[in-house]
């Protein structure tokens, strides 16, 4: 049975979403049917003012309503570290842990030739910027270990290194729940050089 061409459109624009194919697609599309009026009005407003009301921090390049955004203005932020991360959805990671208490500075991105996207295209000006004028005890780049994520930290590294007495990374190592007969060569060699004392 082929859908009706307003069903197949709706469906066609959720599978543009990350992560969702025709299945998922179809049911979400199923589910906007179902709900009345109402719903789908509220829906559709909250998406636009998403869409308006949310910018880049003129700061730190992260999305938020307000500019600066709510941690750069943050009082009780430690000032002194900066953490790089690519996108936001990285530092709201880093924020549910509850474990860091500084800055943060998105990047928009990783240097990755075979894109087309280089140093000039991430907001690497901006930190540098920002490094130069707080007198920072310590950088942490907090990147993806891909082959983009390896080649944008040795990028910031080389940059940072002489203008910041601390530059470092976020440890590597085993999951939590792995066996070790089922880790990957590289994941152990990485755990092997970031291990710790036990206390």
């Amino acid at each position: 049975m082929k859908y009706t061409k307003p069903l197949l459109k709706l469906i066609e624009e959720f599978q543009k979403f990350p992560g969702i194919g025709p299945k998922s697609a179809e049911r979400m599309a199923f589910h906007i049917l179902n709900q009345d009026m109402q719903n789908i009005e509220d829906l559709s407003r909250i998406i636009l003012e998403a869409k308006t009301q949310i910018k880049r921090c003129s700061v730190c390049q992260n999305l938020s309503a307000n500019d600066p955004c709510e941690i750069c203005v943050n009082l009780s932020r430690d000032k002194k570290m900066i953490c790089v991360v690519s996108e936001p959805k990285d530092l709201l990671a880093i924020e549910k842990t509850n474990e860091y208490k500084g800055l943060y500075h998105v990047l928009g991105g990783l240097i990755s030739p075979l894109d087309g996207v280089g140093p000039e295209n991430l907001t690497i000006k901006e930190l540098l910027s920002r490094v130069s004028k707080n007198n920072l005890s310590e950088i942490i780049i907090a990147l993806d270990t891909s082959t983009e994520g390896e080649a944008t930290t040795l990028y910031l590294h080389r940059i940072f290194s002489p203008v910041c007495d601390k530059v470092t990374r976020l440890g590597f190592g085993l999951p939590v729940g792995t066996e070790l007969e089922y880790a990957d060569e590289l994941t152990l060699t990485r755990a092997l050089e970031n291990r710790c004392e036990i206390k």
